[in-house]
């Protein structure tokens, strides 16, 4: 694994401790109005996790587990990525990333891991502050 791919993950990974924090204090304000269990394990945490790393991607360019490992996500012109982009990116990332994976396990990190197939797809970079 490849040193960006590294600091990738653990980003990955901070994050989604900030994400799961979230949801069980979200679930437990829902829990009363919204009975389906199905909705606090599939709904919830999907829209935390991608409403919260949304904000912080429209707002500075990076999650907090970006800022922590010293990673920012740009467009491949060098701009903060675009609300569609960042969408893209999201989507694809916890959609079809996994196939793309499994698919071809060694050209999966291209260059040296700032760019994944969900950059590709969305158009954006990751490079080190």
């Amino acid at each position: 694994m490849k040193a960006i791919t590294k600091k990738r993950t653990k980003a990955y990974f901070i994050d989604l401790a900030i994400s799961t924090a979230v949801t069980i204090g979200v679930e437990q304000l829902m829990r009363k109005k919204i009975k389906s269990e199905a909705v606090h394990a599939l709904v919830t945490p999907t829209v935390v996790m991608w409403g919260l790393e949304y904000a912080q991607l429209r707002r500075c360019g990076q999650t907090i587990g970006y800022k922590q490992t010293g990673l920012k996500i740009e467009g491949t012109d060098g701009q903060a990525p675009t609300p569609n982009q960042i969408i893209k990116r999201m989507a694809y990332r916890d959609c079809l990333s996994t196939f793309k994976y499994l698919g071809d396990r060694k050209g999966f990190e291209g260059e040296d891991g700032s760019v994944l197939p969900q950059d590709t797809y969305a158009e954006t970079v990751v490079k080190e502050v």
